[in-house]
């Protein structure tokens, strides 16, 4: 009989980690997190996943003859041109070396203008509000509030949106995310590094950058800032290309890096990763390297969808993150839950009650784990959708409800 893992054990601990004061806590929000903001249907998404902005930004570039050729470029290389980040990705290797002269048949010109059009289309798709004050990043918000913390809440984002930050400001939830100053605030490193800011205040770390950020050139430096609005004509500080700058210990992308390893190898701390697809390389290393070297701490992705996709008479069921799971299995804590399978300590096994579970125990949690026709019940298999970004912010949201009933 294949191994299985009790709900109720795990998100017990879950609950229990989560409603310390004194543990590090950090969470990783990715691409998916925006894909469970409720809307009406006719304005769903919020915001486009990676394949719906990417055929969004080259069907609006389609007329440009420049674009054309770097797509055709894209597609000799073996490149996705599909995934907009591999195109970005492309295009800012061939900017490094066009210097004097023409790469692929576009100039450094050519090259510069695609890039501020590419990031322009990303802008006016990205630069969105969430619709009320009951939406999953801010039943996070609450949480983070719920609590009068030893240690910041560090939140960790790929996404160039202005999402987090709309909820943290309808909250009144003062957060650092490595910029001073109200006008033209700069990226203060010191700040980041030494962490001298107020434990009180919540870290939001943009380590792709952000729709409101910017980068000039001041006297041959490059110097990066936020504003307070989103501006259309601009140099977007917009970068899933994992880009080598010439200051790179001053530029925001590696020194939050820096600071996601800084966080992993606190005592005991954890981070949850969310509408994160395991993907990115660069991420991963950094991850497993921190894991690594600290084994108090420990890493937990949320998946969401099933451990593997439906089977169809032309296609087998395919595991859904193929790289989430293989790093998993190596790395003891590296776990992840999927809704019907989680990979627990390296261990990979069907979410299931033991035998004679106890049905009154934990009422709370049991409203988080679903029964599913697909799962056979002689084996008490279940489904745990802490996947989804909207279920597990319920959970977040269960967790003040249950320390209010405790305190009162």
């Amino acid at each position: 009989m294949s191994i299985g893992h009790d709900p109720i054990r795990h998100l017990r601990y879950l609950r229990q980690s989560l409603s310390q004061d004194a543990g590090s806590v950090g969470f990783f929000l990715s691409a998916g997190c925006p894909l469970s903001v409720p809307m009406t249907a006719d304005a769903w998404p919020l915001i486009p996943d990676v394949a719906t902005l990417t055929k969004a930004i080259n069907q609006e570039l389609s007329t440009d003859a420049s674009f054309s050729l770097l797509l055709k470029e894209l597609q000799k290389a073996e490149k996705n041109i599909e995934n907009i980040e591999d195109t970005l990705s492309f295009l800012r290797g061939m900017l490094a070396v066009a210097k004097g002269g023409d790469v692929r048949g576009l100039g450094e010109n050519d090259l510069i203008q695609l890039q501020k059009d590419i990031c322009s289309v990303i802008v006016s798709k990205l630069n969105v509000d969430l619709p009320n004050q009951d939406t999953p990043y801010h039943k996070l918000g609450n949480w983070i509030r719920s609590i009068d913390r030893k240690s910041a809440i560090e939140i960790f984002t790929t996404n160039y949106d202005l999402l987090m930050e709309q909820a943290l400001d309808d909250l009144e939830i003062p957060y650092f995310d490595g910029f001073i100053g109200s006008r033209r605030a700069f990226f203060d490193l010191r700040a980041v590094e030494d962490n001298l800011i107020p434990v009180h205040w919540t870290r939001l770390w943009k380590i792709h950058g952000s729709i409101n950020w910017y980068q000039e050139n001041d006297d041959k430096h490059k110097k990066v800032y936020r504003s307070s609005d989103v501006k259309i004509d601009a140099s977007h500080l917009i970068y899933p290309s994992h880009l080598k700058y010439e200051e790179s210990r001053k530029m925001p992308y590696l020194a939050l890096i820096d600071q996601l390893n800084r966080f992993l190898r606190k005592k005991s701390a954890l981070l949850i990763l969310s509408g994160y697809s395991f993907n990115d390389g660069h991420l991963n290393d950094a991850i497993v390297n921190a894991l690594k070297s600290n084994p108090t701490a420990m890493a937990l992705g949320l998946m969401y969808g099933s451990y593997e996709s439906e089977a169809t008479d032309a296609k087998p069921a395919q595991e859904r993150y193929p790289e989430a799971y293989r790093l998993a299995k190596n790395q003891h804590n590296l776990n992840i839950w999927a809704f019907d399978k989680a990979i627990i300590g390296t261990n990979i096994g069907e979410w299931r009650f033991p035998s004679n579970p106890q049905e009154e125990a934990d009422a709370d949690l049991r409203r988080f784990i679903t029964a599913s026709p697909d799962l056979d019940p002689k084996l008490n298999s279940r489904n745990i959708k802490m996947g989804d970004f909207a279920v597990f912010t319920d959970f977040l949201k269960a967790i003040i409800g249950s320390r209010d009933d405790s305190n009162e």
